[in-house]
């Protein structure tokens, strides 16, 4: 069959090429993808992935059974909808079902009330009324523009002067519209874990757990950004901890078959809070995280392609996933400034020997092909290097080895990913 994937970054990469392994992927399409996707997929540059009709159109015209929604703004702006209604089959919820991450005020209202386990919340759609709260409560607290901000709208505000900073800067239009309304929660304690779930039908089909890391820099410290690395599974998540998110997911999925127009069809994503009372949701989103996919997705032993037709088409009884015993570690490496102003056009070596490896994957984020055809740089996180091995340790030694053959002008990286993880849950008490 033909299948287009949305998006261009590493996690439409990791998806593209664990697609491709399917004997049942004929033609891949990629819109717009980047430079690494070339290899295989065919490059759809000048495509909007958030018209529906045009992508409908480029579906039709292509001969394309299967569409996959990498990032949520597409989601959010019901490219599916459009195409379900075409009778094309869709990876990825319906416009209502991804407000789940398009609204977090939608999102708690609902997870109030089919009783899932998150952080105590009140919504404001005015500055002085959310200041007064924040003024009541006292910090730390968390303040979140409702709507999609790039993942940059979420302040974990550490005193009451930085959370009334935060509230302003949404109200005066730092995020447009996405902060218009601002949601304020109870800060919680405790290491976070993504658990992805593939959900049809009211169905959840949970995948392997796995863990991000946020900020900037070594130590956990400096800005938050789009993710510095990753690992799967997740060695201080417990068995009672695991089952405990299950139930979670499971319990969302039921409940999106009971309210929403459209059961959900597509990856729900459970960002969860391991606390001392339980695992908690901090938020949903509606696609595959990143860059936990490309872990995730290295460690998957089973056809992408027939679950995420299955799940499409709302036959979740036909969804049969399996997993890897190896681990897998990302290491995400970034242009010098990110998530600041940075450079683009840096020129890129050292891929091919890096993936001469054993067990390393090279996934492409912010790269493109320049007019000379070189592999150069052009987004601020570059590229996530995985490597998958027998134990933890060395699955992070050797997505290290294979950082250190890549070179491009300005590259930066964490250097400690996973090492937090590998002391146990006391590091992070």
């Amino acid at each position: 069959m033909n299948i287009l994937v949305l998006g261009g970054g590493g996690r439409e990469h990791a998806i593209g090429w664990a697609l491709a392994k399917s004997p049942k992927c004929e033609k891949l399409y990629m819109a717009p993808g980047n430079g690494g996707t070339s290899e295989i997929a065919e490059n759809i540059s000048g495509l909007n992935a958030e018209d529906g009709q045009a992508v409908l159109a480029f579906a039709q015209e292509h001969n394309v059974s299967l569409v996959v929604i990498g990032p949520e703004a597409p989601l959010v702006a019901g490219v599916a909808d459009v195409l379900r209604e075409a009778g094309i089959d869709v990876f990825g919820p319906s416009a209502e079902g991804a407000q789940l991450e398009g609204s977090k005020d939608f999102s708690k209202q609902f997870m109030m009330r089919n009783d899932i386990p998150t952080a105590a919340y009140a919504t404001f759609s005015d500055a002085e009324s959310a200041i007064a709260y924040v003024q009541e409560q006292g910090a730390p607290i968390v303040v979140k523009a409702d709507g999609l901000a790039a993942g940059k709208g979420v302040v974990v505000a550490e005193t009451v002067e930085e959370a009334v900073a935060a509230v302003r800067n949404c109200f005066d239009g730092a995020f447009g519209a996405a902060g218009a309304t601002v949601v304020i929660e109870e800060c919680m304690f405790g290491p976070e874990c993504s658990l992805f779930s593939f959900v049809s039908n009211g169905m959840s089909y949970p995948m392997t757990p796995a863990q991000d890391h946020k900020r900037a820099y070594d130590g956990d410290k400096g800005p938050n950004t789009g993710g510095m690395g990753s690992y799967s599974p997740v060695p201080i998540v417990t068995d009672d901890e695991m089952a405990a998110m299950c139930e979670i997911m499971q319990k969302a999925a039921a409940a999106t078959k009971a309210e929403f127009a459209l059961d959900y069809r597509g990856t729900l994503y459970g960002g969860f809070m391991l606390t001392k009372q339980g695992p908690k949701i901090v938020e949903f989103n509606a696609r595959f995280g990143d860059p936990e996919t490309q872990c995730v997705l290295s460690r998957l032993d089973a056809d992408l392609v027939d679950i995420m037709v299955a799940v499409a088409q709302g036959r979740p009884e036909d969804v049969h996933v399996s997993w890897s015993e190896k681990w897998a570690a990302c290491v995400v490496l970034a242009s010098a400034g990110y998530p600041g102003s940075y450079e683009k056009g840096k020129v890129i070596t050292g891929i091919s020997e890096a993936e001469e490896l054993a067990g390393v994957k090279v996934f492409h984020a912010g790269t493109k092909i320049n007019e000379a055809g070189e592999l150069v740089t052009s987004g601020g996180r570059v590229l996530n290097v995985v490597a998958l091995a027998d134990s933890f340790d060395e699955a992070r030694a050797q997505a290290y080895r294979a950082c250190d053959l890549i070179q491009f002008e300005g590259k930066q990286m964490r250097t400690d990913i996973g090492v937090k993880a590998a002391k146990g849950r006391s590091a992070w008490e």
